[in-house]
């Protein structure tokens, strides 16, 4: 489960080295430096509120390339549900380095544990079958850390980048049919989901009749879902149908109906967008005798 929930690991060193590198140029950090340079610690990584935890590998990546030297022990994994107050690890080695490491540790740890804990509560929220996307709106160069952040909440991954699949939505097909772009989608990229957006019944069929991989059912009621879902079914007539994907609208107050409406997927923006950060702190103790 756990290198499931982690970004990929290449991202990870990357995202911290550019981290590093905009806290510490050119002189490295100043405050620290009056610091003894024999002076230890303990401290340990503190949830303020209950959430649900992501980051790890970036604290994790950011003790590496501060100091190797330093010990992190992890007393929950990524995805934990956490309480308030609750201790998630420890870290011992020098103070001086600690102190360096604190903020971005403690920004990647509260800002990928805020996706996960809002991701669960629309987990949470969506009882019926459908299963909860996330989407390709995210925060520039840090979307597979953010991604990672909303398979640790529990929810799932729509695609990753613009490569991944064929996504044919309403703009695409101002120049192009659904039943043409989808028969050149399929000779082009055979191995590709092609992806299509309908806002409306005949758009599904035609969605439909064009042997597409999924439909995006685009800003319509639990009435209107429930209306396509059922004619999907009924052309498909016991055979293989389309995934079906609801889509615009989606938050905390309508994800629960729509999650009922039989549709396969439900994706929002808002996992990640707009997540507020779970607070966490890291409480510093110096080590006796420093």
């Amino acid at each position: 489960m756990s290198r499931y929930v982690h970004p990929p690991h290449h991202d990870v060193i990357d995202v911290v080295r550019r981290t590093l590198v905009e806290d510490l140029t050119p002189l490295g950090d100043l405050t620290a430096s009056l610091v003894p340079a024999d002076a230890r610690a303990t401290a340990a990584f503190v949830s303020r509120p209950g959430g649900v935890i992501a980051g790890t590998a970036c604290v994790a990546e950011v003790i590496a390339q501060v100091d190797p030297s330093l010990d992190i022990d992890w007393m929950v994994e990524e995805g934990d549900v956490v309480e308030a107050r609750q201790v998630l690890g420890t870290l011992r080695g020098s103070l001086e380095s600690i102190l360096i490491a604190e903020r971005p540790a403690l920004n990647f740890l509260m800002y990928l544990s805020g996706i996960a804990t809002n991701t669960r509560r629309y987990v949470d929220q969506a009882t019926g079958s459908a299963q909860v996307w996330d989407t390709r709106k995210t925060t520039p160069g840090l979307r597979s850390l953010e991604k990672a952040a909303v398979r640790a909440g529990g929810a799932r991954n729509h695609r990753g980048n613009l490569s991944d699949w064929i996504m044919l939505k309403d703009n695409h097909l101002m120049g192009v049919s659904i039943a043409a772009g989808v028969a050149m989608a399929k000779e082009r990229w055979p191995a590709r989901t092609v992806h299509v957006e309908a806002d409306r019944l005949e758009q599904v069929e035609a969605a439909f009749h064009a042997k597409a991989d999924a439909i995006l059912l685009d800003n319509m009621s639990p009435q209107q879902l429930t209306e396509a879902v059922t004619m999907v079914t009924e052309l498909a007539n016991g055979g293989h149908r389309p995934l079906l994907e609801a889509s615009g609208g989606i938050d905390l107050t309508t994800i629960e109906a729509v999650s009922h409406t039989g549709v396969d997927m439900i994706s929002t923006s808002k996992l990640s967008f707009g997540a507020p950060t779970l607070d966490i702190g890291l409480d510093i103790h110096a080590d006796a005798g420093s």
